[in-house]
């Protein structure tokens, strides 16, 4: 617990200053990360067509029992609609949501490397767009699948959302230390 909140207090910071600390703690820990949650993006993408369209419909599914009332009281019908209907937009939400994910890590690991304003910015987009191509890419050879154009549009919009929140995160963090 006190290495966490010693990681989390050294990545206050936008200005790039060396922790001593942590710097090696972050040198490691995030670029672990990053590969990690590739490989969870390469799982997702390598599942054939109706493995992934049904882990959509089961999520649709999931947020009409959350988010509609008296979802339970429609027929099964209604329910599979609704879980159809929304299955394109939960879908793309996914997308967009795992490449802001991977743009919060990429970035976080341009700035424990010392690459910092808006050079990390540029280096994470770049790197995360980068792999969004090459998941595209990938996604030809995986039965029922296709590799769209749009969604590298779409994961590299999500990557530099990711990447913007970070950001903007770090200056309130850093606000707050300096009002201290």
């Amino acid at each position: 617990m006190w290495l966490w909140k010693k990681w989390e207090q050294s990545q206050m910071s936008l200005d790039c200053k060396e922790n001593k600390t942590l710097s090696k703690i972050s040198k490691i820990l995030l670029p672990v990360l990053a590969l990690c949650w590739m490989m969870v993006i390469f799982w997702f993408s390598a599942a054939p067509a109706p493995e992934s369209s049904e882990m959509s419909y089961t999520v649709g599914l999931q947020i009409g029992k959350i988010a509609v009332a008296g979802f339970d009281a429609w027929t099964t019908e209604e329910q599979n609609a609704f879980a159809e209907k929304i299955e394109y937009p939960i879908r793309k939400m996914a997308h967009a949501t795992e490449y802001a994910i991977l743009g919060m890590l990429v970035s976080g690991t341009a700035y424990a490397y010392g690459i910092c304003g808006k050079k990390a910015i540029r280096y994470a987009w770049i790197w995360a767009t980068f792999y969004a191509a090459t998941d595209e890419f990938h996604q030809l050879f995986v039965p029922g699948r296709s590799g769209q154009i749009r969604d590298v549009i779409l994961d590299s919009a999500g990557a530099a959302i990711g990447i913007l929140i970070l950001c903007r995160v770090g200056r309130v963090r850093q606000r707050v230390a300096r009002k201290k």
